[in-house]
């Protein structure tokens, strides 16, 4: 008997498990027709069809026509998923709780951000020194700035004094900005607006202009034309942006891609950066005394990074990786400031250093595994303490002006809602200061590392997120999140969109690839160029770990990724359909033949390489670039392409000419689909109401397609 009972009870479980999966397949999808054009390239010898080249044209007809053609099967796609309302309601739900921001100090007034819950912008309220919250107005409401909300809020900087603001703005997510200056006591707007900003910060000189940084307009589309020769400008109060002072660039000896200026907090000097990638920079200063001495150098190439840190006088503190990958901290003297002059304060160690300061001292965040860990430190060097965390996750805010006793910082991990903490800068305790409130019990989630081996033999790290008590039965909904470039690093922090997906028993995986900035210079090279296929073997791994451990199987598993992380999608999609279920590559690069010749695209080079190099850098970028390696006969996932119609980052040509390649040679029955937001860029910006939809539209896509008919925790 026992035997029949327990198989009795296995049928009734898997019976119960499979109500909620699809018995029916998908049904075909006809794709808007796109035509091909005879457009061959010569790299090297090799010719390379490139026959969507016409959807490069973002100002075309036929471009805009074929986008319109492409949202309606997307959505009549979309709004068949039976759950997909369901989810947007219970999304909205969550998503509607007031989210509130640590306050900074500026003149006299104390400012913080606000969003009610669901405004498509936070609001930037103040009140007075002295008085108490209850008591503060608004000063700005970036809601206001646009009917539909695609106007935000991309940038704020005040004067010495704190009576003047300067914040500039992004109409539909575009990089490009203007600038607002505004009467900080009136609140009137005192100057004519600023236009043709990119790439830029906003620096003032005490209380009399600032200084920002620019391209040239370009003569064809603002949205994907190249922007190579970035110019740092000084705005004057009171005069026309015609008159604006160019401060460095313009020439051959002066040409970079990206240019920023920053003014010492003492108003002494201005700090020039110049750099022709994405990594690595030059650095030098400019007396705002006397201004008609020549720039001061502090490095003279582009092989590490370095910045101002801090300056007393001319003293000055620099963070750099320059002989140093994981990062360290040194002190030099105006004008002697080039290396050989260099006093070591905070010298480097085996974690990835990460340094601000407030209050007098150094914060030193270091990042182990991927984990915060801050020590507090002397001008000197002298370590004070290691400052005592909420727990195991990501800090963020540890900075203040150097007057001021106490300090905000934010403290996050994957179940942990964002809380402020309240630092006193002197005996080193830390207070609660706001604690989140969405709707949302940490208690009934967990997150936990874990090392897996990556095709070299590498060790990786990966935190993986799911409700207590998961049984891994191998068919737990899953996605895989990666990134992998850039010097960038993913560490722990909470999702509120990702919320839904833990509910419905979802597991979520991070994995800390090469290519990132987990542990420094070294392991970001590690994936860079020739090297670039680490990066992918590594996320392969990585799905191949969670397949291996039971945590899901092929049928449930879904790749994520944005930019260079939809680049990742896009490869190892292409290299592995067998992998995933379902891949959703977002405002990815994915050209990699012709992505150096859009917008600041040739600044990826550091990390990519291009196709103009040599023959051997051409041949390894063909031999992996998305839209190239899509073969005729190939059983793909099914694909859900994000992008925005306004992305002039990463051109959203990328994402048309990938989803027409797959479209025209997919084999099987999963559909291949791509979402284009309208009045919507590289992500940032992005008003709320478009973010909860996207979010639904992506979490309903996965599911439909890993079988579930009904939502998976639906009684």
């Amino acid at each position: 008997m026992k035997p029949l009972l327990t198989l009795l009870i296995i049928c009734i479980t898997m019976s119960a498990c499979q109500d909620n999966l699809k018995s029916t397949p998908t049904p075909a999808i006809t794709y808007p027709q796109t035509k091909t054009v005879d457009t061959v390239d010569n790299y090297f010898g090799t010719e390379v069809k490139d026959p969507y080249r016409w959807l490069e044209d973002d100002r075309s007809e036929e471009t805009e026509a074929w986008v319109k053609a492409q949202n309606k099967v997307t959505q009549s796609f979309l709004e068949e998923i039976p759950y997909r309302d369901k989810l947007n309601k219970r999304l909205t739900e969550i998503w509607n709780y007031e989210k509130v921001g640590a306050p900074f100090f500026e003149g006299d007034y104390v400012y913080f951000y606000k969003n009610d819950g669901l405004q498509n912008q936070s609001v930037l309220y103040r009140y007075k020194k002295g008085e108490t919250e209850a008591e503060a107005e608004v000063f700005l409401n970036p809601n206001t700035f646009s009917e539909d909300g695609t106007t935000s809020l991309a940038g704020l900087s005040f004067s010495e004094d704190g009576k003047l603001s300067a914040h500039s703005i992004s109409e539909g997510g575009s990089d490009w900005r203007k600038v607002i200056v505004r009467n900080t006591e009136t609140q009137e707007i005192i100057e004519d607006t600023i236009v043709d900003v990119k790439f830029s910060g906003i620096s003032w000189k005490a209380n009399d202009g600032f200084y920002y940084s620019s391209y040239d307009k370009p003569k064809g589309s603002e949205l994907s034309s190249k922007t190579d020769q970035h110019k740092l400008y000084y705005h004057k109060l009171g005069t026309k942006q015609a008159e604006d002072q160019l401060i460095f660039g313009g020439t051959e000896e002066e040409k970079h891609r990206y240019v920023s200026g920053r003014v010492t907090e003492d108003n002494k000097f201005l700090s020039i950066s110049m750099s022709i990638s994405t990594s690595g920079n030059k650095l030098a200063f400019k007396s705002l005394e006397n201004f008609n001495l020549p720039l001061c150098p502090v490095i003279g190439d582009y092989e590490s990074d370095v910045y101002l840190l801090y300056s007393d006088d001319k003293d000055m503190w620099f963070y750099t990786n320059h002989n140093a990958p994981n990062g360290k901290i040194v002190k030099a003297t105006y004008p002697h400031l080039i290396p050989k002059y260099w006093k070591e304060i905070i010298p480097e160690t085996e974690h990835v250093l990460s340094p601000s300061t407030g209050g007098g001292y150094i914060f030193a965040e270091y990042m182990v595994d991927a984990i915060s860990q801050v020590k507090q430190y002397d001008k000197t060097g002298k370590l004070i303490r290691e400052v005592e965390l909420p727990g195991i996750g990501t800090i963020s805010g540890f900075g203040a002006k150097e007057e001021e006793k106490e300090l905000y910082y934010r403290f996050t991990n994957y179940v942990t809602p964002g809380s402020i903490y309240k630092y006193d800068i002197e005996n080193g305790k830390s207070e609660l200061f706001r604690k989140s409130a969405i709707d949302f019990n940490t208690e009934n989630y967990e997150s936990k590392q874990v090392f897996y081996t990556s095709k070299d033999g590498t060790k990786i790290p990966m935190i993986i997120t799911h409700k207590k008590g998961l049984e891994l039965n191998g068919q737990n909904p899953t996605i895989l999140y990666g990134y992998g470039g850039f010097n960038i690093s993913l560490t722990p922090s909470f999702s509120t969109a990702n919320t839904i997906w833990l509910e419905q028993g979802g597991v979520y995986a991070v994995a800390n690839l090469r290519g990132g900035g987990e542990y420094g210079k070294a392991w970001h090279k590690a994936g860079t160029k020739m090297k670039k296929q680490n990066v992918f073997d590594d996320f392969i791994a990585a799905g191949e770990y969670l397949i291996k451990e039971n945590y899901t199987s092929s049928d449930y598993l879904a790749i994520r990724g944005a930019s260079n992380g939809g680049l990742l999608v896009g490869a190892t999609m292409t290299q592995r359909p067998d992998l995933m279920k379902v891949a959703l590559p977002a405002v990815g690069v994915l050209d990699m033949l012709r992505y150096h010749t859009f917008t600041s695209g040739a600044g990826w080079a550091y990390d990519y390489g291009t196709s103009e190099d040599s023959k051997d850098m051409f041949e390894y970028l063909y031999g992996y670039s998305p839209v190239h390696n899509v073969e005729e006969g190939t059983k793909y996932p099914a694909t859900l392409i994000t992008t925005g119609d306004h992305d002039d980052r990463v051109v959203p040509a990328h994402s048309f000419k990938f989803a027409a390649e797959l479209q025209a040679k997919q084999a099987g029955d999963n559909p291949v689909l791509i979402r284009i937001e309208t009045d919507a860029g590289h992500g940032a910006g992005k008003p709320t109401s478009m973010v909860i939809q996207e979010q639904v539209d992506i979490f309903a896509f996965t599911l439909y397609n890993m079988g579930f008919e009904k939502l998976p925790n639906s009684k």
